[in-house]
């Protein structure tokens, strides 16, 4: 268990300010400040550096976080096992990036739940940074990301790759010939917000072609992916997505997949936890679940 002293530690790891991880704790903020220095003096290093107005952890600090933000989010889980009358029913509180979420994970949970009935789920549907955030705040027990993040800071199990895919209305010009992503730039594109996992291996994918999002002649921002399929069925634009999003769509011939020169592009889906969390075995096995229910849906068994 972590003391008060720790608690306002990774409050202010995450703020990065005195004054407003104060106000976020109800302290003040000399209070912090003494919390801080405490630490410090136990540990016998500096947690912190402030430089040009901007606050930053030191190494050890940084090591300080990894464990205490481990500690501490194993502790809420454990914590909120213990209050539950009974420790037969598993409880699921994890995460999932936008395509996992709406398009992979409720046809699994769908399986779980049916194989499972005592089981409890909620799920959160965000993007990566969040996720992480979520996860590091003991908030969620893992979390499904499509997008890029640091491996080395986290356990992470790959679930799946998925194919990322290009797509045009069945009227489109494009459906019918093949196309490089240079040529592709003379089209409206549209696409998620920033942030996203979707967007972000967009991105990723035009830096090798030496493009960008600001390539396309235009681009239009929409938050809601089936918001963003509906546009481009209209004949409004072109997208890229994961394949997992549009399979419906593609089998009903409502939207046609870009034949796009030289792109075969194939994405990882990571099942993501905190490194060494004592509950690790539990998220395993849910993770092994998991991408079963994933294996057979794929292959059509169910």
């Amino acid at each position: 268990m972590l003391d008060f002293r720790h608690r306002t530690f990774l409050a202010l790891c995450r703020i990065r300010s005195y004054t407003k991880t104060a106000q976020a704790l109800n302290l003040t903020q000399p209070a912090v400040s003494q919390h801080i220095k405490a630490l410090e003096v136990h540990y016998g290093s500096p947690l912190f550096l402030y430089a040009n107005k901007t606050l930053t952890l030191t190494e050890h600090g940084r090591l300080l976080y990894e464990y205490a933000s481990r500690i501490s989010a194993d502790s809420d889980i454990l914590a909120e096992t213990l209050r539950k009358k009974d420790l037969a029913q598993p409880r699921l509180e994890f995460g999932a990036t936008l395509s996992i979420g709406q398009y992979i994970m409720p046809s699994i949970l769908r399986q779980v739940l049916s194989e499972n009935p005592a089981t409890s789920v909620s799920m959160l549907v965000e993007n990566t940074a969040h996720l992480l955030q979520q996860l590091e705040q003991g908030e969620i027990q893992f979390a499904l990301i499509e997008g890029l993040f640091d491996k080395s800071q986290y356990h992470s199990e790959l679930f799946a790759l998925e194919p990322f895919v290009g797509v045009c209305s069945q009227d489109s010009p494009l459906a019918h010939r093949r196309a490089s992503l240079a040529e592709l730039t003379g089209s409206p594109l549209i696409v998620r917000e920033q942030g996203s996992g979707t967007r972000e291996i967009f991105e990723h994918l035009l830096h090798g072609y030496n493009l960008s999002i600001s390539s396309f002649a235009k681009v239009t921002e929409i938050g809601n992916m089936e918001a963003i399929k509906e546009l481009v069925k209209d004949g409004l634009g072109i997208t890229f997505l994961y394949q997992a999003a549009v399979r419906e769509e593609l089998a009903a011939g409502s939207l046609q997949q870009l034949r796009v020169t030289d792109m075969e592009v194939q994405h990882e889906l990571n099942f993501v936890f905190l490194k060494n969390s004592l509950h690790a075995a539990d998220f395993l096995a849910w993770f092994h679940t998991f991408r079963k229910i994933y294996d057979r849906i794929r292959c059509g068994l169910q």
